[in-house]
């Protein structure tokens, strides 16, 4: 596939550059512009991401950068089974456990959201950071709902992390998936004051929780380019309305 000519494969970050140094100069050059591409396109065109990310592994399956760009291309593009190997061979290499709550969410994608719940009280868990662990959580919760335990759902997410007033980076996420949840409890009001505050929280537009919100109070929207019915002129061959008139009052005389 066709790289453009302002990709160097220098914007890679420094620790994957480090990892590519293994492989011979020119080599390296083209894995890291294919990685380029992935991170370029994984979220406006995550097809063609994944198709870069194919590139890259084809020429260094055993740099765990490329094995993990390749797993978030395929879990961009809903390949559950192929995302949660590259994980697994990442991980393996690596021996982290940040892509743990991604491997939970893809055995969820593969419809087995007991074994999401099974890995969310594994003890790696406990190795997490703060954001690795509330990723967990969110991935837990979905997998309650998966099950059809809404109550357990909401409990789930039900933390200090939510009931903090600090803005994180998760804190919209997760304010958003427990206003979701208890709208699909039929908890309404309570839904409501969550959107809303998942909104004050979205500072990037990450979740769509402004529109959730507007359809809770019954706000539509109108295309403001649409014009008034009354005000659009009449197209080519149409009678106008006042025309019609004088037509039938000129047959009565």
């Amino acid at each position: 596939m066709p790289i453009p000519e302002d990709v160097t494969g220098e914007e890679i970050d420094k620790d994957v550059r480090q990892e590519l140094q293994s492989l011979p100069k020119t080599l390296a050059e083209d894995v890291a512009k294919n990685l380029v591409m992935v991170a370029r396109l994984i979220d406006e065109d995550p097809e063609r991401a994944y198709a870069y990310s194919r590139i890259a592994l084809r020429l260094a399956s055993r740099v765990a950068a490329v094995r993990e760009a390749a797993g978030f291309a395929a879990y961009a593009t809903q390949k559950y089974a192929e995302a949660l190997a590259e994980f697994r061979a990442a991980r393996r290499m690596t021996g982290t456990v940040e892509l743990w709550p991604l491997m939970a969410d893809c055995e969820r994608g593969l419809g087995r959201p007991e074994k999401a719940l099974d890995m969310a009280g594994a003890p790696e868990v406990q190795k997490l950071d703060k954001a690795g662990q509330v990723e967990m959580r969110l991935v837990a919760a979905g997998a309650r709902r998966d099950m059809g335990q809404l109550d357990a759902a909401i409990v789930t997410l039900q933390s200090s992390e939510l009931a903090s007033n600090s803005v994180q980076p998760w804190t919209a996420r997760l304010r958003y998936a427990y206003a979701d949840a208890l709208l699909a409890a039929g908890r309404e009001g309570e839904a409501r004051e969550w959107f809303a505050k998942a909104v004050e929280a979205d500072r990037d537009g990450s979740t769509d929780a402004s529109d959730r919100l507007a359809e809770l109070d019954g706000v539509e929207f109108m295309d403001a380019l649409v014009e008034d019915e009354d005000e659009v002129a009449p197209v080519d061959g149409a009678v106008d309305s006042r025309d019609e008139q004088d037509a039938r009052d000129d047959d009565k005389d």
